[in-house]
């Protein structure tokens, strides 16, 4: 399966393509549907560009990619960098009108697996984003339901991304949830090809990178999507 990544943190100082809005938002989602992902995963946003947890946030972007593309899966983040209390992080998941398919929690943050609970109280899958060996062994001690593991790049290189990957894949679980394999940065293209070789989920758009694979500026997330799926992911 190959993800969108829409927007993340990513504002439009970075790339003018990026999408905030619930409109925008639903557009991107809806082009990168017909190249192929089978998921979008966005950072919805206040009207002045924040992300935010609020229901009404939540239920305008969520809802905006439904209209747009029935039956897309629809994930949002919960990471701490949004709402640093991990309490008023649950509050907002036990007050959302709309609920998102999926959400993702970075299991290094604090309060992570209480967050996760909430989601999976309330019926979210829930994706356990895994950004260190050491935060593979954080999740590991979780007695919470997980439909998704995020292996998650973050080394700004090919090379060192690669080995991070690699380190990250083995101190999983033997019986584990699905793999989606990704990097940010740099290691974006080696990573994803790395996971269509070793057929785990991937993801791509410009939450990720800003750029092709042969290092251009993308134009905007439909032609990340159309690289990837031009390298095998699916």
């Amino acid at each position: 399966m190959l993800k969108g990544c829409l927007n993340g943190a990513r504002g439009r100082d970075s790339h003018a393509a990026v999408p905030l809005t619930p409109a925008e938002l639903a557009a991107d989602a809806a082009r990168c549907a017909r190249l192929g992902v089978g998921a979008v995963h966005v950072h919805p946003r206040t009207d002045d560009g924040t992300e935010s947890l609020r229901p009404e946030v939540i239920a305008d972007a969520v809802g905006a990619i439904r209209v747009a593309t029935p039956g897309l899966p629809v994930g949002v983040s919960t990471g701490a960098w949004i709402e640093p209390d991990p309490l008023a992080r649950v509050a907002a998941v036990r007050a959302w009108a709309v609920l998102p398919d999926f959400a993702s929690v970075n299991a290094h943050e604090p309060g992570a697996e209480v967050v996760a609970a909430a989601l999976h109280e309330r019926g979210v899958m829930v994706e356990a984003g895994l950004w260190t060996v050491a935060g593979v062994e954080a999740f590991r001690e979780w007695r919470v339901p997980v439909g998704r593991v995020l292996v998650e790049c973050m080394t700004d290189s090919p090379e060192a991304a690669l080995a991070e990957a690699a380190a990250m894949l083995a101190a999983l679980p033997v019986a584990g949830p699905p793999v989606l394999l990704h990097a940010e940065g740099a290691g974006v293209w080696a990573v994803l090809g790395e996971a269509v070789r070793r057929g785990l989920d991937t993801r791509v758009g410009l939450e990720d990178t800003v750029c092709l694979p042969d290092g251009s500026p993308a134009p905007d997330n439909a032609a990340l999507v159309a690289a990837a799926v031009a390298l095998g992911a699916r």
